[in-house]
């Protein structure tokens, strides 16, 4: 299974690193491609500046993507339910894309579009940390899969 991660934006350097730690943990079970575009920052608007980053991001999604958007207004997904859905996934054989906006989130239209939308937590998250969560979650995901020692929740959703 191919995975993309999709995001507006470039990481400072403490989030760099640990994105990267969990990029190469993750070289273990899968293909992972970290995509970074360019925050639309001179747009003029909010609305304007979030439909050009949809742009940027739906032009680098690979062919047939499976396409999830992390939205506030998403469904939460426990770790066990993440690792549920990398096992589907690979099922499937199907890439799959994960869209991160930017400070200003999703366009409303991505998220539309999108087959699944997932919210990691109530709380709002800076995007930064947000990508480190979702290569987090990710890598526990297939830990669990593998019944691997790294995940020690009792999350049975």
């Amino acid at each position: 299974m191919d995975l993309v991660l999709a995001a507006v934006g470039r990481l400072r350097p403490s989030y760099r690193e640990a994105a990267d730690d969990y990029l190469g943990r993750l070289a273990h079970y899968t293909r992972m491609n970290e995509v970074e575009i360019r925050e639309a920052s001179r747009a003029g608007s909010v609305e304007r500046q979030r439909a050009e980053e949809a742009q940027r991001l739906e032009s680098r999604l690979p062919a047939g993507a499976v396409v999830v958007a992390l939205a506030r207004t998403g469904e939460p997904w426990s770790s066990t339910e993440v690792s549920r859905r990398l096992a589907r996934w690979q099922q499937e054989g199907r890439p799959v894309a994960i869209l991160l906006g930017g400070s200003f989130g999703l366009d409303p239209a991505v998220i539309a579009r999108a087959a699944h939308r997932w919210s990691l937590v109530p709380l709002t998250l800076p995007h930064e940390l947000a990508r480190v969560v979702v290569l987090e979650q990710i890598y526990r995901g297939f830990t669990i899969l593998r019944g691997e020692p790294y995940h020690k929740g009792s999350d049975a959703r």
